[in-house]
């Protein structure tokens, strides 16, 4: 008889590489730049340059229930949390690091669409702003926020049924804050 405690095998997110790896297997048409670490809008908007397309935000959120949402949206959108979580359907919240960690795979500041390929279970219900897949392409972070990756909007579409994560299409400007 072993008396050694069993330990449960700690999975590791996947990599940049092998999620670009993984867009390529797809036939998903990307291209990639490098830049230094950038933890905000304001300090993507400082260092990128004549990037062409949408720039989005990304707000990793939980309910009182505690389901998961990752809201996807052009980055100067205005986004009341108390009318979004309205919208959707319950009061929402910021999700810790450790649950980013635990259902994206991904640091603060590296938040992206491309998380759902960690998460497997499909915890996180996706939501993106209807008025963003109109730009063509749409820039997020590989999972890393010291790279940027143009994928145009149908891509990235493909990209989340192929990683079983229909997102739900909203619009957003519906939850602006109201008087400003």
């Amino acid at each position: 008889m072993n008396d050694t405690p069993t330990q449960t095998p700690v999975i590791q997110p996947t990599t940049p590489d092998q999620l670009l790896a993984r867009l390529t297997e797809l036939g998903l048409k990307t291209r990639t730049v490098t830049h230094p670490p950038v933890f905000t809008v304001e300090e993507a908007k400082a260092l990128r340059g004549e990037l062409p397309g949408a720039h989005i935000k990304n707000l990793f959120l939980r309910d009182k229930k505690g389901k998961m949402w990752l809201v996807v949206a052009e980055e100067d959108r205005p986004i009341d949390l108390k009318a979004l979580g309205e919208l959707l359907g319950g009061r929402l919240s910021f999700g810790s690091a450790d649950r980013l960690m635990t259902y994206l795979g991904v640091i603060p500041g590296a938040v992206t669409p491309f998380g759902v390929i960690n998460d497997s279970g499909n915890q996180v219900q996706v939501v993106i702003d209807k008025d963003l897949l109109a730009q063509d392409p749409v820039n997020c972070h590989p999972l890393c926020n010291d790279r940027t990756t143009a994928i145009s909007p149908g891509d990235l579409l493909a990209f989340f049924a192929a990683c079983g994560h229909p997102p739900e299409l909203v619009d957003l400007s519906k939850v602006a804050p109201k008087g400003g």
